[in-house]
C-alpha cells in the first residue's frame, strides 16, 4: 500500500499534480541563497534546483504555482521565522562551512544533471 503514493509520484503527469509544501519551500529558498553566494553559476536557476529534486522540469504553468506559493501567507510566515531564527545562530555557521559547500555542490549537480535530461 505505501507504494501507490511513490508511484504516483514518479508517473509523468506528477509535475500537473505538483503538490508544494510551502515551508519546505521556504527553508530551501533560504538554504540555496547561500549556495548563491558560493557559487554565482547557481544564481537565477532556484526553481530548476527546486523542482530537480523531484524531477519535475521547469515549465511555465509549474513556475506560476511556484511563485503563487512564494506569495502566500504560509511561505512567508515560515521564511520570516527561519530568517529570525538564523540570525540567532549566524555565530555557528561558519564552522559548518564545508558542509554546505558540499550540499550546494551535490544540488547544483543534480540540478544541472536535471536540465540536461530530455523531456
Amino acid at each position: 500500500m505505501r507504494i501507490l503514493p511513490l508511484l504516483l509520484a514518479l508517473s509523468p503527469c506528477a509535475a500537473h499534480a505538483l503538490s508544494v509544501d510551502a515551508k519546505a519551500m521556504a527553508r530551501f529558498d533560504i538554504g540555496y541563497a547561500t549556495c548563491e553566494q558560493q557559487m554565482p553559476q547557481m544564481r537565477g536557476h532556484r526553481d530548476e534546483a527546486w523542482l530537480s529534486l523531484w524531477r519535475v522540469k521547469a515549465d511555465a504553468p509549474v513556475r506560476a504555482q511556484l511563485e503563487a506559493v512564494r506569495k502566500g501567507p504560509v511561505y512567508r510566515a515560515e521564511r520570516a521565522r527561519v530568517l529570525k531564527a538564523g540570525a540567532a545562530s549566524a555565530a555557528s555557521a561558519a564552522s559548518a562551512a564545508s558542509p554546505i559547500d558540499q550540499q550546494c555542490q551535490g544540488l547544483w549537480n543534480e540540478t544541472q544533471r536535471m536540465l540536461q535530461t530530455k523531456p
